[in-house]
């Protein structure tokens, strides 16, 4: 990898069950730049887990290559959120410092961890849902990592605790150049937070890049039912004589049409609808 480049995957892909098994990942290929905070985005069982899981070391590729930063520079919170259950939060905290020597932020984590309802002596089997989502963030936010990967990381918050904590991960990024990898099914929660997208359905990669050039490069029609060709249309719906399209441009857009620029929601629910037929 070069120094810009903080993920990169080339044919990447994910075998489960041996020769008859099943593909989870195929043909993959992006490269992520640093300093991005990623969406990754798709519906269950299009392979985001087992993306995160590649990237992070735990799994390696049936057929080629993923490269990542070293383990010390990678932090990894999977969607079960695995803690010790006999340890205490501050004894969990502890155990962060002393196996990150060197790059252990004490006053993050603790701030991580502020707010959640429980003490610093609280074994983990005694939190809830939530409350381990909150201990396993300070661990992984308190490494300082440059790669930090998240599988879905607010499922088990509440709205208020998962506002609060977005906006501290966020900004955390933001002040330390940090490469973010979330996947979520919160499509409101990434628009505003993500600047890169990754949309992955059936183990394939269907959209790659940065979420203003993606938006930029689509555009929302209504008006007559007419020929949309050269564009490549992503869905559309007719009612009566009035088409309402998003398309994919190829060029200028003429016609009688009233055109807008779709919001994240709107380009991930499109492509999401049509995978086979939209794939870029």
């Amino acid at each position: 990898m070069t120094e810009d480049t903080a993920l990169r995957a080339e044919l990447l892909g994910r075998k489960y069950g041996g020769r008859r098994g099943g593909w989870a990942l195929r043909e993959c290929d992006f490269t992520l730049p640093r300093g991005r905070i990623c969406a990754l985005v798709g519906p269950n069982g299009a392979g985001k887990s087992t993306l995160l899981a590649l990237a992070a070391g735990l799994l390696r590729p049936t057929e080629g290559t993923i490269e990542a930063p070293a383990r010390e520079l990678l932090a990894y919170v999977a969607q079960d959120k695995p803690l010790h259950p006999r340890l205490s939060v501050d004894d969990t905290l502890r155990m962060g410092r002393e196996l990150n020597p060197g790059r252990w932020d004490p006053a993050l984590a603790e701030r991580v961890v502020e707010g959640g309802g429980f003490s610093s002596g609280t074994l983990v089997h005694h939190l809830s849902g939530g409350q381990r989502t909150r201990v396993a963030l300070a661990l992984a936010l308190g490494k300082r990592p440059e790669l930090l990967l998240l599988d879905e990381p607010m499922a088990d918050l509440d709205p208020l605790a998962r506002h609060q904590l977005l906006g501290l991960l966020m900004a955390e990024a933001a002040e330390n150049g940090t490469t973010v990898v979330m996947s979520s099914h919160i499509l409101t929660e990434l628009e505003g937070a993500c600047d890169h997208l990754l949309l992955l359905h059936g183990g394939r990669i269907r959209l790659d890049g940065p979420v203003e050039d993606l938006l930029a490069a689509h555009t929302l029609l209504t008006g007559p039912v007419a020929d949309l060709a050269p564009h490549t249309v992503v869905e559309s719906r007719t009612t009566g004589r009035q088409l309402t399209a998003l398309i994919r441009r190829e060029g200028p857009v003429e016609g009688p049409w009233e055109t807008s620029e779709p919001s994240l929601e709107e380009l991930l629910l499109a492509h999401l609808r049509t995978p086979e037929g939209a794939a870029a």
